[in-house]
């Protein structure tokens, strides 16, 4: 018996060397990832979700786990339990820093989106019949922000709206649905379009600038009732057949399902004349999450993806414009036509947003 016993503890030392030999001859980068979390963006969820990011974060060394929330209330958050912020513009990226006491953080903007409005088709149709759209395509156009707002300002229903009457579904006020100015970036961007037009296009950057266009901006708020916190319901409820006709949204949510093969259903891109762009802000709160904001702007393989989702990345119109060329019938690549703007300061958008809510 001793014998045996003595045996078998042999050549289970004999195994357990060998184990150790060949843990050690394996390359511990290859397999090892350090989890991170993070406060992202909503229209960003699904890229982070994408098996194919998930595999590819993972063999550069990352494993991310991955919360929403609406841009401008991420520094409310207790962003200490938070290895980076991921924003989907600038301006809340530095209140981010603020809150968190990390002034000049190794911050990058990996991508960015133009702000769209998305439409029946029907609604675009009148629109375009009372000169507040310009069609260039069955699926695609522009939005004239101008007289777009000129009607807001009158408070025109589509009732009043040449051929309307052919569509009893659409009622009501003109509007288009848009998140919270507050919290919400794609919200917050939409008033600094709209000011900048109502503001003899220049941007608002003063108090006299914020009393002339704030009674427009109530109205373009005040008229949609509830407002949703982020871009990611609304564009939901206008995919799945509900919702209101006119919806705000970023052209990565329409891209990412024509990218993705999926239906777009009976969609209309508009592009407003007057844009601002919203570049996604990498902020990393700690040393942990330090190099993932280079690897989204660098890496190869997480660009192709970052574009499969519908992103442009930055100093890559030529590459966006390839990978979405056979959807050019929704999509607008170089931006043709649009005049892009720059934003108003922190303080005065947030000061616009209270006073479009009233």
């Amino acid at each position: 018996m001793r014998r045996i016993l003595g045996i078998i503890l042999g050549l289970l030392l004999i195994g357990g060397v060998a184990a150790v030999v060949l843990l050690k001859g394996q390359d511990p980068e290859s397999t090892a990832t350090k989890t991170v979390r993070g406060v992202i963006g909503s229209e960003k969820s699904d890229f982070f979700r994408d098996p194919d990011v998930v595999k590819a974060l993972k063999e550069k060394g990352y494993t991310v786990k991955a919360e929403s929330s609406g841009s401008w209330a991420m520094d409310q958050l207790a962003l200490k339990e938070f290895d980076f912020a991921f924003p989907s513009s600038s301006e809340p990226a530095k209140e981010v820093e603020a809150a968190a006491g990390i002034q000049g953080a190794q911050e990058t903007k990996p991508f960015f989106s133009p702000i769209v409005v998305i439409a029946r088709p029907n609604a675009a149709k009148v629109l375009a019949d009372a000169g507040l759209v310009k069609m260039s395509g069955k699926n695609t156009g522009t939005l004239l922000m101008a007289p777009f707002l000129k009607a807001a300002d009158e408070d025109r229903n589509w009732q009043q709206l040449a051929g309307s009457s052919a569509y009893p579904e659409l009622t009501g006020r003109v509007f288009i649905k848009t998140t919270d100015p507050a919290t919400s970036n794609s919200g917050a961007l939409f008033l600094a379009l709209a000011s900048n037009v109502a503001n003899g296009n220049t941007v608002v950057a003063d108090d006299a600038g914020i009393e002339r266009t704030a009674p427009l901006m109530r109205k373009l708020i005040s008229v949609q009732g509830s407002l949703e916190p982020s871009t990611d319901g609304p564009f939901r409820a206008f995919i799945s057949g509900s919702g209101e006709p006119l919806i705000l949204a970023y052209e990565s949510q329409v891209a990412s399902m024509l990218l993705q093969h999926q239906d777009p259903g009976d969609m209309v891109v508009l592009y407003p004349d007057t844009t601002v762009n919203t570049a996604h802000t990498f902020v990393p709160l700690n040393d942990k999450a330090r190099d993932l904001g280079t690897l989204l702007s660098k890496d190869p393989r997480l660009r192709e993806l970052v574009m499969q989702r519908g992103f442009r990345p930055l100093e890559g119109v030529a590459e966006f414009t390839a990978a979405t060329a056979p959807h050019s019938g929704y999509l607008n690549p170089g931006l043709t036509g649009i005049r892009q703007v720059g934003t108003p300061t922190v303080k005065i958008l947030m000061a616009l947003a209270q006073r479009a809510k009233g």
